[in-house]
């Protein structure tokens, strides 16, 4: 299994998809409780949900899931979010907080998992990305997520629809956060967020680096969206999703009108 998948575009934008895989090889799921075999806490069907969103647009999918090891933390353990619930780099819990292991881990085995699955992420997204920004002179990484929107263990209360995140307004020119905020706002029957209880992982942290013309932001979205019901077996509800997926074409559409405005701001 081939650790990563690319669609290569020829536009300015790149989406990031680092939660979607499922795939856990045979010596790892043997590790996992029966718990953890449920893979709950898999972004459901995003890369479904934004096919076909956005013409020339590339798209790096993780196919591993993020109990393998989590794509988007910071390969060197330091917490996203100081003080607050959160999962690590192999998450030893799931997001309610639940033991997923039947078997420690060792330095060793979460040492093989960076190597062979992070950092082959990682490496394809920054080629990627180096490879979009060298064509049209800069690169917008839109980093596509979806969670269930009541987890007591990691927030109060029901999630916003849309959680855009900027990592407070540092990984991509303002105008960026600007026009998304704007369509989440303005679409009906919808909430939205920016800079909540999400402000962008360590892959928004990461690549945001307006300075080089190199911007990222972070769509978490409340999976109440687009599927059936927040539970096994996790339905795609291709009504909702339709209605959803307008929403994201837009967003998705003016980011790639604004790439070119974008260009020599550093």
């Amino acid at each position: 299994m081939n650790p990563v998948e690319i669609q290569r575009g020829d536009g300015p934008i790149v989406l990031g998809l680092p939660h979607t895989g499922t795939y856990v090889p045979d010596d790892i799921a043997a590790k996992l409780n029966d718990r953890g075999r449920e893979l709950a806490d898999t972004d459901w069907h995003i890369h479904t949900l934004y096919d076909g969103l956005l013409d020339n647009v590339t798209t790096v999918r993780a196919t591993f899931h993020r109990y393998v090891i989590d794509a988007n933390r910071d390969p060197a353990g330091v917490s996203l979010y100081p003080g607050q619930n959160t999962t690590t780099l192999v998450p030893l819990t799931d997001f309610d907080g639940e033991n997923i292991w039947d078997q420690e881990l060792d330095d060793d085995d979460i040492a093989f998992r960076a190597h062979h699955f992070h950092s082959a992420y990682h490496q394809a997204l920054a080629g990627e990305l180096d490879r979009v920004r060298e064509k049209h002179g800069v690169a917008i990484l839109y980093d596509c997520h979806s969670i269930r929107s009541h987890i007591p263990f990691l927030f109060d209360g029901k999630l916003p629809d849309f959680n855009i995140g900027t990592n407070l307004g540092t990984t991509c020119d303002p105008v960026i956060e600007a026009a998304t905020r704007d369509i989440c706002t303005a679409a009906q029957d919808y909430t939205s967020i920016v800079n909540g209880r999400f402000k962008g992982g360590w892959t928004t942290r990461h690549y945001g680096r307006p300075d080089i013309n190199q911007h990222a932001i972070q769509m978490e979205l409340a999976q109440s969206t687009y599927l059936q019901a927040e539970a096994a077996p996790w339905t795609y509800d291709e009504s909702r999703a339709a209605k959803l997926r307008t929403h994201l074409t837009s967003i998705l559409e003016k980011l790639a009108e604004l790439a070119p405005t974008l260009r020599g701001k550093s």
